[in-house]
């Protein structure tokens, strides 16, 4: 049976390093409220004279490249998970092909957040098993730092986001690979955890610059213990899913990677 299998992977950061001694001289925090609260030390911003979400991905996917030994060449589709484009439109699946030299093959975007990657992998996925692609390229890239609030009033958020890419490049093959993937929704929840503007709800005569007066609705956005209380139940029931779609037991698994966040 044919299946995808993740041959090689890549990542990029930023060279500024942002500690969370740093944050307290821009906020009210400190290193242990935000160790106890989130396990972070420290995180990556970028330099805006050098860093854009194509150029972090692009770096992230020819490392992935170079390790899976796959000419780049041999890419046929890109899946780039995104909510921070280089533009409002168009999304920087295609920047970052033009920054690999693959102009012509289809970049699709998509915009998931934080599960953001596992729904391109998802995607990936299944391009290969139904026989559309041999080779595709996936890629997770943002630059959150820029819509930060990086004030007391912002906290809860400027302490977890920071910038960077990852990359994966997934082929076909007639050995085990990716088993089954499994996505959920739930837009009940869907005000807790955003950024607001530059939205189309905001009426037209509100969008000239000169008339956007409040602009918190460019920041991040959280409410954190809504956030927290419905991310550990689902994320818990997922991994359950998972496992029982596979015939598998939590005792099976050698090594999980979650989400920061989740851990």
């Amino acid at each position: 049976m044919r299946s995808s299998r993740i041959v090689g992977l890549g990542h990029y950061v930023p060279e500024q390093v942002v500690t969370n001694e740093y944050l307290s001289t821009l906020m009210e925090t400190n290193n242990e409220w935000i160790v106890e609260r989130t396990g972070i030390h420290e995180r990556r911003w970028i330099d805006p004279t050098k860093d854009t979400v194509g150029n972090m991905a692009a770096k992230a996917a020819r490392m992935a490249l170079e390790r899976a030994k796959v000419d780049v060449k041999e890419v046929e589709f890109i899946v780039f998970a995104t909510i921070t484009s280089d533009y409002y439109f168009p999304g920087s699946g295609v920047i970052m092909q033009r920054e690999l030299g693959l102009e012509g093959i289809g970049a699709l975007d998509i915009k998931n957040a934080c599960s953001g990657f596992i729904y391109a992998l998802s995607i990936a996925d299944q391009f290969i098993k139904t026989g559309m692609y041999k080779t595709v390229l996936v890629v997770g890239a943002e630059i959150q730092s820029t819509a930060l609030d990086v004030s007391t009033r912002g906290r809860n958020t400027a302490v977890i986001f920071g910038d960077g890419a990852g990359a994966a490049v997934l082929q076909a093959s007639d050995k085990p690979g990716i088993l089954s993937t499994h996505l959920h929704a739930d837009g009940r929840f869907a005000e807790e955890l955003y950024v607001k503007d530059p939205g189309s709800s905001r009426p037209r005569e509100e969008r000239q610059p000169e008339q956007i007066l409040d602009t918190s609705g460019f920041k991040v956005y959280m409410n954190g213990n809504q956030v927290f209380k419905h991310a550990v139940v689902r994320f818990m029931e997922v991994i359950n899913e998972a496992l029982a779609a596979n015939s598998m037991k939590k005792e099976d698994i050698s090594l999980l990677i979650p989400h920061q966040a989740n851990l």
